[in-house]
């Protein structure tokens, strides 16, 4: 088998020290690929590439419109090897096929938005208060970027991080996950197919703890952006003080999914297994907390209950698979230990619960989909982020109750609310402390609006406006046009002695 190459300064590269890692299917265990597994060196490679393109190179020098064309090319490319990287993106993570499909469309739509958007940010004439003056802020790059992202959801990841630093006019390093980096190398190639020059775009390959490390440590890069789990988002905020560079994190959260009595109750069902069961749970807005008013629990949870046991497990690539496995051996016996320690914390296990005895499903890293019941906040699988096809229930009998549950978490992602009157949806969402709260809908994001979190979620923000100006400088540019002298330090004297 062929080993998938790093691509540093234009060139698709072997790590130096001429290491691998073998990648496997979730499905069924099977070495799928083998790719090139990088450490430090790669990564002071790359960066030092990106850094020599930024500082001495064209790109950041291209009007707005010429970097656009660039970005449009690569949404075009995107959209002609969709099935490609569908494919590519299901194999890896074990998702199923029309999850990927969904996801192509919205990469390639991410790539259009931030092409069609940039030439609106290139900066604004403010009011002086000096008189025969000018005043004004423009929008430039912040320099080399490294953009770490997650293992879940690869390439759409890595397009909210891309398109908006190459319109901008930066130059970037990212690192996918060791474990699913197929798709990602495959968009590098239709980046190269579009004709990014040498050194603005650098991917390496290897493990978050070596090569993480070195981009976020790094003084030679200027910002890093970072999607992933709470405790390496912590490191890396640490690292990030060897040059005070800009630090965007997006570190999951724990969301809840309020749903009060008045909702429409088939429409609300459908939409709590939308919110958790979609990638076998293993989405950063997985609504996994389901608050629902005491007076309709039973019969939700009944209605939950059945849904739950019809979920077709299976191969990504069968059309009849409704929720494929988890990602890894490691996190599946993580989803295992969660909810045994929920077990132990008291709470009554609804379906669910364990791996499947399916012989076929037994190969790969399957868990049931799992709803507990008898929840409250006191217990750790409610205040944290298991990651997997698990749903806890709680309970409340007044608005004022489901806001303070809603709210009692260190995270602060997103949410949802469910209820025909939407004077108190909005009044629910208004109080909610989170990046996004969704009323009568969940999951739902598009390339406007800004995605990210409040709290422990981490800070700045992906997609809309505001995720390009993550990646931009604001300038304020004075100029006198008629200059005087003040005298204020030793009168002047102009005579001649």
């Amino acid at each position: 088998m062929d080993i998938k190459k790093q691509f540093i300064d234009g060139k698709w590269v072997l790590a130096r020290h001429n290491n691998h890692r073998e990648i496997i299917n979730p499905f069924n265990k099977e070495i799928i690929a083998t790719v090139t597994e990088g450490d430090d060196a790669d990564a002071k490679d790359a960066i030092a590439a990106a850094r020599k393109a930024f500082d001495y190179g064209d790109w950041s020098l291209l009007t707005i419109n010429e970097r656009c064309g660039f970005v449009r090319k690569i949404a075009d490319l995107v959209e002609r090897d969709a099935e490609e990287l569908a494919e590519l993106e299901s194999l890896d993570t074990g998702k199923t096929m029309e999850e990927s499909r969904w996801d192509m469309e919205d990469i390639a739509g991410v790539f259009r938005y931030y092409a069609d958007i940039a030439d609106k940010s290139e900066g604004e004439v403010i009011s002086s208060p000096i008189p025969n003056s000018t005043s004004q802020v423009v929008y430039e790059p912040i320099g080399v970027c490294a953009q770490i992202t997650p293992w879940n959801y690869p390439l759409l990841q890595a397009s909210w991080k891309i398109a908006p630093a190459l319109v901008a006019g930066n130059t970037l390093v990212m690192k996918p996950s060791e474990i699913t980096p197929l798709s990602t190398i495959k968009v590098f190639e239709l980046l190269e197919e579009a004709g990014i020059p040498a050194g603005v775009v650098n991917l390496v390959l290897g493990a978050g703890n070596v090569v993480g490390e070195e981009l976020s440590s790094s003084i030679d890069v200027d910002l890093i952006s970072f999607t992933g789990g709470l405790e390496t988002g912590k490191r890396i905020m640490q690292s990030a003080t060897s040059n005070v560079k800009k630090i965007a994190l997006e570190l999951g959260g724990k969301n809840p999914n309020v749903v009060f009595a008045d909702a429409d109750f088939d429409i609300a069902v459908d939409n709590a297994l939308n919110a958790v069961f979609f990638h076998a749970g293993q989405v950063c807005s997985a609504g996994t907390r389901i608050i629902v008013e005491e007076s309709i629990h039973d019969t939700f949870v009944a209605a939950l209950v059945k849904r739950v046991k019809n979920i077709k497990l299976g191969n990504a690539f069968e059309e009849s698979t409704e929720m494929g496995p988890l990602i890894s051996e490691e996190h599946l016996q993580n989803v295992i230990d969660y909810v045994e320690t929920g077990k132990k914390e008291g709470v009554t296990i609804a379906v669910g619960g364990s791996r499947p005895t399916d012989d076929i499903l037994q190969k790969g890293f399957f868990y049931l989909p799992t709803v507990l019941t008898n929840c409250d906040t006191s217990m750790y699988v409610v205040q944290e982020e298991g990651f997997g096809p698990v749903i806890t229930v709680e309970t409340f009998t007044t608005e004022e109750e489901a806001i303070k549950l809603a709210n009692d978490s260190k995270y602060g992602l997103s949410g949802g609310v469910w209820t025909k009157d939407l004077a108190k949806a909005n009044r629910c969402v208004r109080k909610m402390r989170m990046g996004t709260v969704w009323i009568n809908d969940v999951n739902n994001y598009f390339p406007q609006a800004p995605w990210g979190g409040y709290k422990q979620s981490g800070f700045g923000r992906e997609l809309g406006k505001t995720g390009l100006e993550e990646y931009q400088e604001q300038k304020h540019i004075f100029t006198n046009l008629q200059p005087e002298a003040m005298n204020w330090f030793g009168k002047q004297d102009n005579s001649i002695s």
